[in-house]
């Protein structure tokens, strides 16, 4: 899909990456309508030019978003949306919307899947919202909100069915910290992203239980190839190469970095929190545990072997001991 030179962009959301996002345009000169629902966070935005609540230190560029809390407003006169909330929460944020999105580019940053529905973002933006897929797209690839939001050096990848959306979403995003690729694997790099959350919990568990560094990098060379088993089978692509950074690069940074959510919510189920417990605990939503229940439904489906994100399953929503699941795992990864 065309879009102007320099088109005015929606953002969808208001917590860490959508910051980041949001601080990436306002970068490079683009305007940005930024739907903000939360009372604090627009007042903040307002006065100080910062998220007080979720990257609290990171400056945006006050001449170049404009917050507002009604979605239409935030829509109306974008050529390119990008959807940034937690994915259990995007119903809700599209709920009160009147305005169409078919002509529009509309992109997902969730990294997750639809809870109860089991669609992909894609999938559900297609069906539900009459969005052709030529004008869809997913930004992905190993990038915590915390090292964008810093403009520290990242490298994404843009996928989307047709190449020239693609680049349409890269060209505003692109600049000399975040690196922009291109790919035509939408649903491939889509999955990649829901899986990654559900091994980040894994390895999580793993550094509850005490675990060492040998024996992680045994299980998350496992989630690799488990990953890459049920992706084949799953969605077959004539060019696909699992070990490029929106499959693989996403896959170790959220399994081995402090940042990861997904980790940190295995952790503390490893160190003995329960499930709910540990969820209370998180202050922003680890996907991986939505994803669990929907990699288990897909991988039954397709009748692919899947022990790793089955233990996670196990663990999160049948209440077996992570201790236990653990140590059977360990009995048949090699």
């Amino acid at each position: 899909m065309n879009v102007s030179s320099n088109p005015r962009c929606a953002v969808l959301g208001y917590g860490s990456w959508a910051t980041a996002i949001v601080k990436t345009l306002t970068v490079n000169h683009h305007h940005v309508n930024w739907l903000v629902l939360n009372n604090d966070i627009f007042e903040s935005l307002t006065t100080l030019s910062r998220n007080t609540k979720y990257l609290p230190w990171c400056y945006i560029d006050r001449g170049f978003f404009t917050p507002t809390a009604d979605i239409n407003e935030a829509v109306r006169d974008a050529e390119i949306v990008i959807l940034a909330m937690p994915s259990a929460f995007l119903k809700k944020f599209l709920e009160p919307l009147t305005e169409s999105l078919a002509n529009k580019v509309v992109v997902s940053a969730v990294k997750g899947i639809i809870p109860g529905d089991y669609l992909t973002i894609v999938e559900h933006m297609n069906r539900y919202y009459d969005i052709p897929m030529e004008n869809l797209a997913v930004v992905t690839g190993p990038s915590h909100a915390e090292e964008v939001g810093q403009c520290q050096l990242s490298y994404l990848t843009i996928a989307a069915e047709d190449l020239t959306t693609a680049q349409a979403v890269c060209s505003v995003l692109s600049n000399d910290y975040f690196r922009c690729s291109l790919s035509t694997d939408v649903l491939g790099v889509e999955a990649a992203a829901i899986m990654k959350n559900v091994y980040a919990v894994a390895v999580g568990i793993a550094v509850g239980l005490r675990y060492g560094d040998n024996f992680l990098a045994v299980l998350i060379s496992s989630c690799a190839a488990e990953m890459k088993r049920f992706i084949e089978k799953a969605i077959p692509a004539e060019e696909r190469n699992i070990n490029t950074a929106a499959y693989m690069g996403d896959l170790l940074v959220t399994c081995y970095s402090q940042l990861s959510r997904n980790r940190r919510l295995g952790t503390l189920i490893g160190k003995g929190c329960s499930v709910k417990s540990a969820l209370n605990e998180m202050t922003m939503v680890a996907e991986g545990y939505y994803a669990a229940e929907c990699i288990r439904r897909s991988s039954m489906r397709c009748n692919v072997d899947m022990p790793i994100a089955d233990m996670v399953w196990e663990v999160l929503y049948n209440k077996a001991s992570a201790r236990e699941a653990m140590k059977a795992l360990t009995q048949i990864l090699k």
